[in-house]
Order: C-alpha cells, then sequence, then structure tokens
C-alpha cells in the first residue's frame, strides 16, 4: 500500500483506491469471455461479490456518506491520520522483518514524530517533513519471502483477498494496535470508525468506477492484482515473475 518518482506513493493509493471502491460499486455482472486462471472459485466470489455490494449498499455506504455529511473535513482528516499512524507501527515490524532498512526507518520516524508532535497522530506532521509511507502488511511480507499469492477469494463482508493475504489476515488483526484494546465497547467502536473512515474515502471514486467498469467484478480483481503486486515490487517490474497461484 518505499514510493518515489512522480511520488510512487500517491500512485499506489490511487491504485488501492479503484481496487477497493470498485468492490462498493455496481456494474454489469456478465461473465467474461475468459476464466482467469487466478480466479478458480469465480461463481462462489461473484456470489459473493453480489452480497458485499448488497450490504454496502444497505448499511455501510448511506452511514458513510451521512459521516462525511456531518463531520466536518478537518474532523475525518483527523480520524485518517490517526488510523494512518496506527497502521503506521505495524508497517515497520513488516518492513523490518523484510529487511527493508529505509522503509522500517522511515516508519518508526512516521510514528515517533506522529505520535509526539502529531498529537497521537490527529496531525500527519511526518508527511509534511516528507518522510514516506511504507504500507506493509504480513501478506506482504509472506510474498517477498516467496510465497505464492494462491487463489482470489471473496470473503463476506471483507471483501477481497488471495489465499496468502486471507491466511495472513489473523497475523495482521493481532498486529493492528486497536485489537489490543482492553475495554471492548471502546475497542469496537475504534473498529468500526476504521471502516467508517475507509469507506468514506472512497465514497466519489466508487461514482466514477460505477460508470467506468463494464463488468465490475473483473475490474475489481484485476485492479486488486495490480495493487498488490505493485506493493509487493515497490513500484518496479521484477526481472522474473511473481509465483503463480
Amino acid at each position: 500500500m518505499s514510493l518515489k518518482g512522480f511520488n510512487a506513493y500517491q500512485a499506489l493509493r490511487r491504485i488501492a483506491l479503484c481496487a477497493a471502491a470498485s468492490v462498493f460499486c455496481v456494474g454489469s455482472h456478465a461473465l467474461p469471455l475468459q476464466a482467469d486462471p487466478r480466479d478458480p472459485l469465480e461463481s462462489f466470489n461473484r456470489a459473493m461479490y453480489s452480497f458485499n455490494d448488497a450490504l454496502d449498499r444497505a448499511l455501510v455506504k448511506p452511514v458513510a456518506t451521512a459521516y462525511v455529511r456531518v463531520a466536518p473535513h478537518w474532523v475525518r482528516k483527523g480520524v485518517t491520520n490517526f488510523f494512518g499512524n496506527v497502521g503506521d507501527v505495524w508497517y515497520a515490524v513488516n518492513n523490518a522483518v523484510t529487511l527493508k532498512r529505509q522503509a522500517t526507518s522511515d516508519s518508526v520516524g512516521r510514528v515517533m514524530i506522529n505520535t509526539t508532535v502529531g498529537l497521537l497522530g490527529f496531525m500527519d506532521i511526518a508527511s509534511d517533513l516528507n518522510i514516506e509511507k511504507h504500507p506493509a502488511d504480513f501478506g506482504l511480507t509472506l510474498g517477498r519471502w516467496g510465497v505464492s499469492p494462491g487463489p482470489y477469494i471473496v470473503v463476506p463482508v471483507l471483501g477481497p483477498y488471495t489465499l496468502r493475504e486471507l491466511l495472513a489476515w489473523p497475523v495482521d488483526y493481532q498486529g493492528n494496535l486497536v485489537s489490543h484494546v482492553q475495554d471492548v465497547p471502546t475497542r469496537d467502536g475504534l473498529t468500526a470508525l476504521s471502516v467508517l473512515d475507509v469507506r468514506a474515502s472512497y465514497l466519489k471514486a466508487g461514482e466514477v468506477i460505477e460508470g467506468a467498469a463494464l463488468d465490475a467484478y473483473s475490474f475489481t480483481r484485476d485492479s486488486y492484482f495490480q495493487r498488490q503486486r505493485y506493493r509487493l515490487y515497490d513500484g518496479e517490474e521484477p526481472e522474473t515473475a511473481e509465483p503463480a497461484p
């Protein structure tokens, strides 16, 4: 989600934006002309995609829309920054175990600066100082260790994964500091706010993709793989191909 050039991190965010937003948008569900070998469970996945889309349209999107209308921009920005700072802690760990020295240093520096000067992360001072963000979860770590992605799977409620990322999800959950909050109502509230913050950030993108994608399911799947590949190789095409599913 280590990225340079024309600001490759922003490019990654745009790719991720397309991938995530298309999960929530509506499009034609016509079957592709050829089966994708990365998606052997396509019939099941399309059913789960439709279920997630219906859930989003009935519940998540309306709440996110109300949140955007009611909460001032500076409040929503602070919430985004706070959860971004929480994420940087886990990014630092995964960058460290894959020996990404610069990424680790940047991630640690971001946490230290934003937690202190940035008031627990509500202000993203590190980005103002041009300290790059280097997203890295345990699924990405497994990929850098040579674990193949496996088949594409759409999980009810949670959305798209590869088998590698799905198996890594429990570890990522434990790596999220929010999961260790002892007070259950506080933990649940923070988790709900995090989901709401993510969904709210994709409202406009969903409208664009809704009109552009001929097959929203295929677009989501292809964008997901593109994003994962981009993250795995830090935006640089490898000399050898990624292991097959």
